[in-house]
């Protein structure tokens, strides 16, 4: 049965049209910060409290996996990488006696995995004056500059609602892990994450258009493959217009996708060169 949080959520994303304080716990993490902040402290490979619109690694836990019930650790040991958070703030709430949502629930169990081995790290609200505060975290860099979060993207806004948020808020990014060594306190500026962020931003695009380049779309094996996994799946549907072509460029684009999973190449390069190719084909076909 789906949990009260869920079918809320589902609820709200349904709306014709939304006001800006139901946003809640949606508000996404910019790119070119989350860039920086990967930059620094990952190769991020899970988000751990995420959904289909605003997942930022191919892997993520939704609602309905419920992040508090997963084993993040051994995760991270398959994916072989670090988890990023930006966690919901919402009052705790609860399904068959289990949290999903409360950051004193979230953090527990946040240092719960930091036991077992891996590395989390969370971009959150600097409030230090809350329970929740993580003084136990390894590592806590406090953001010089304030952080206007992203709308998500089913955000639709009533009249006389704003199109995107003008409202910012101090920040701090939290790293939970045993085997960090490094301070425990430091700062970076929100300029310097932005700025780290585009350059690894700008790599990814010229990585994929050298890819896209060296495989134009008439060097696409046809296939009559209609079958993909799951991460193919995630990453073509990050394709923006994929679904507006006709169905044999869909699987071409697909088989590239695949190809580039396989390959492991950065999920970046992937989504740039699938949507290259998405753009050329819908030239050819005009």
């Amino acid at each position: 049965m789906t949990n009260p949080y869920v079918a809320a959520l589902e609820a709200l994303r349904a709306q014709p049209t939304h006001k800006l304080k139901q946003v809640g716990d949606q508000w996404r993490t910019p790119d070119q910060i989350w860039w920086g902040i990967n930059s620094l402290y990952g190769p991020f490979v899970l988000d751990l409290f995420a959904d289909r619109d605003n997942a930022k690694c191919e892997a993520y836990y939704s609602a309905e996996d419920n992040a508090l019930t997963q084993d993040w650790s051994v995760r991270l040991a398959e994916l072989n990488g670090a988890a990023y958070a930006n966690p919901p703030y919402s009052r705790a709430s609860e399904h068959d006696g289990q949290y999903i949502t409360g950051m004193r629930h979230i953090i527990a169990h946040t240092m719960a995995m930091r036991e077992l081995g891996g590395r989390y790290v969370y971009f959150i609200k600097a409030a230090t004056a809350e329970t929740w505060w993580p003084e136990e975290a390894d590592h806590i860099a406090f953001v010089r500059g304030r952080i206007s979060f992203d709308l998500p993207a089913w955000y639709r806004p009533e009249e006389g609602q704003p199109l995107e948020s003008s409202a910012g808020f101090g920040a701090a990014i939290a790293v939970f892990d045993k085997e960090w060594r490094g301070p425990k306190f430091d700062y970076v500026s929100r300029d310097n994450l932005e700025a780290r962020g585009a350059a690894f931003m700008a790599q990814i695009e010229r990585a994929a258009t050298r890819i896209s380049h060296s495989t134009t779309p008439v060097n696409i094996p046809i296939t009559a493959n209609d079958v993909w996994s799951a991460e193919v799946k995630l990453l073509s549907n990050q394709v923006e217009s994929i679904e507006l072509l006709p169905a044999d460029h869909q699987r071409k684009i697909k088989h590239h996708i695949n190809r580039m999973v396989l390959e492991r190449q950065p999920t970046g390069v992937i989504i740039a060169a699938a949507q290259s190719l998405a753009t050329t084909f819908g030239e050819y076909a005009q």
